[in-house]
């Protein structure tokens, strides 16, 4: 297998040099690539890529706004490798991220994987609120990993894609939010194998107030009701 993390990233250079550090050390022999896509940002990440260009394989793109489902999908036809692993530019991932998925693929592959997020314990108390909010079995259902549900659906914060699943299936679609559980029951529908890695954790900082975040649960519950059309007899109480 050879990696491709891809990454939308819009106005947030300090987030891509955290992004950028916890990949920097992976506890992982062979090498892999990073994908940044700038999606119309005006404060971009130039020059903290600048900084990791002698760390790390980096490929660093700008383009217009366009939302981040279609920046993952510029990203990922752009990208060199076989397996492209989808993160969010707020997220930290432990060194032991890559090496988790390699040995989770190796011993079961999947074309579509999924893995859960948490608060680290330096994160402060309205980032721990939040991340519990968004992955309780009481909200959620756990659809985020603390507790897997039947029929699992990938998240693209934290999702795997093999590239023929990505070719078959187009990528993301033109929704948002939604994009990834759109592009989770597509997949399924076309027959690729999708699961859950208990091992492929990362930390989600979500740097969000709470009116901020209304709005995002707000857009959530706005997009159910087309998903549903979408994909009759995909929707579930929660």
């Amino acid at each position: 297998l050879r990696f491709s993390f891809v990454v939308p990233v819009y106005n947030r250079p300090e987030e891509t040099r955290e992004l950028l550090g916890s990949l920097s050390r992976q506890e992982f022999a062979d090498p892999f690539e990073v994908v940044i896509v700038e999606d119309g940002s005006r404060v971009t990440s130039e020059a903290v890529v600048g900084e990791y260009q002698d760390r790390l394989q980096i490929a660093y793109y700008k383009k217009e706004n366009t939302g981040p489902g279609d920046s993952r999908n510029y990203g990922m036809k752009k990208a060199l490798g076989t397996y492209f692993i989808l993160v969010d530019s707020d997220c930290i991932l432990p060194p032991d991220y890559l090496g988790e998925v390699s040995g989770a693929l190796s011993k079961g592959y999947l074309d579509c994987f999924g893995g859960p997020d948490d608060a680290h314990p330096s994160f402060n108390a309205l980032q721990k609120a939040i991340s519990f909010t968004m992955t309780s079995v009481l909200t959620t259902g756990g659809i985020r990993g603390k507790k897997i549900v039947r029929d699992f659906q990938p998240r693209s914060f934290n999702m795997g894609l093999s590239r023929e699943a990505f070719e078959a299936s187009g990528g993301f679609g033109n929704i948002h939010p939604g994009e990834d559980p759109d592009l989770s029951l597509r997949l399924k529908k076309l027959g690729f194998s999708l699961g859950f890695i208990p091992g492929a954790r990362v930390y989600h900082k979500r740097r969000i107030d709470f009116p901020s975040f209304f709005r995002q649960v707000h857009k959530f519950g706005l997009t159910r009701p087309i998903l549903n059309r979408w994909h009759p007899g995909s929707s579930r109480i929660s």
